[in-house]
């Protein structure tokens, strides 16, 4: 099993990492800051402008160390891609099966299914942790309308129909998830996912948080040999992480917006931590995108019981587990692709 190494995440519009032997130097205004070993790293996440030096970017490329870059706010701009790893065999049967409706749709069926049904999930878990505190009339409402999509996902003919579904579920569960802020509920407001830009406080933390968890998925597809490029439900572009986006959707309720809410409950984030801009565009403070790195390291290193697996695993290890186990599947050692479900 792949070990869960640290991530690097270089917040500072100055930052600048460079490499001495087989260290990692971290530098601000050319300022040395620090020093980390290259060996304890499998992921590095710059958000400034200045980039890494060449010796970097190669070693890295060699390790086989994820590089990618980010704008300050956190929108996706580059990643650094070494050598192609897995046997071209699988590849080639992921491209077959991508060109095969029959297959292409039963695997973006699986993906889709594990978002809904985990997003049932985080509202059940809502109504019973939290029933004095929500709208549970509202909130299992919900619930079971998104138990009814999961019956028609699964009978969908093709992915237009997939498609269809899958936009009516995520209408029905963004529709209650301001029920589930607890917590500084006048400071803390949603009423729709919105981006590019996001317009309120929980969007720009949604949007944040979805751009690392697509990262961390397209690094565990690199590592098992797939390429991420080419996806099942999301279309093909170029530069576009299709197959992540696929991924992504069956963790985006148990992995990213709980923990999104678990900062707004636990009040590990306020108001002071957002800048409105004149466009209306909703930013980040510094503080606060340190802060959040911070707390997404640690949520990583949570241990749950894999559903599929029934072993312990770290959430941070969950993406590359779905990986692995998608590439079994291709393989032919198993019978489907067994989608993440959590409850």
């Amino acid at each position: 099993m792949k070990k869960l190494l640290n991530t690097l995440y270089v917040t500072s519009e100055n930052g600048y990492l460079g490499l001495e032997g087989e260290t990692i130097v971290i530098y601000d205004e050319q300022k040395e800051m620090g020093r980390i070993p290259l060996h304890n790293l499998d992921g590095i996440i710059s958000f400034g402008y200045r980039g890494t030096s060449p010796a970097l970017m190669g070693a890295c490329a060699e390790r086989n160390i994820a590089l990618c870059y980010l704008n300050p706010q956190g929108k996706f701009l580059a990643r650094v891609v070494g050598k192609t790893y897995g046997n071209v065999l699988l590849r080639k049967q992921q491209y077959i099966s991508c060109m095969d409706q029959e297959m292409s749709l039963e695997i973006a069926k699986n993906c889709i299914i594990g978002k809904v049904y985990n997003a049932r999930w985080v509202l059940e878990r809502a109504i019973r942790d939290h029933p004095m505190q929500i709208n549970t009339e509202q909130v299992k409402t919900a619930s079971l309308q998104l138990k009814k999509a999961l019956e028609l996902i699964q009978n969908a003919k093709s992915k237009e129909q997939l498609r269809g579904y899958e936009g009516e579920a995520a209408s029905i569960y963004f529709g209650v998830f301001n029920e589930l802020i607890l917590q500084q509920k006048k400071d803390f407001v949603f009423q729709g996912r919105n981006k590019r830009p996001p317009l309120d406080n929980v969007n720009a933390m949604l949007s944040f948080v979805y751009t690392l968890l697509a990262n961390q998925i397209t690094s565990a597809l690199e590592c098992v040999g797939l390429d991420p490029y080419t996806g099942y439900l999301h279309t093909d572009r170029p530069g576009r992480v299709s197959l992540s986006l696929d991924l992504i959707e069956e963790f985006r309720s148990v992995y990213a917006d709980r923990f999104v809410l678990s900062l707004i409950n636990k009040r590990i984030v306020n108001k002071k931590d957002f800048l409105k801009k004149e466009n209306g565009a909703v930013l980040m403070s510094d503080d606060l995108r340190k802060r959040l790195l911070v707390e997404w390291q640690n949520k990583k290193k949570e241990v749950i019981t894999h559903p599929f697996l029934k072993e312990k695993v770290e959430w941070g290890m969950v993406p590359f587990v779905q990986a692995m186990l998608l590439a079994r599947y291709l393989r032919g050692d198993l019978d489907g692709y067994p989608v993440f479900l959590w409850k």
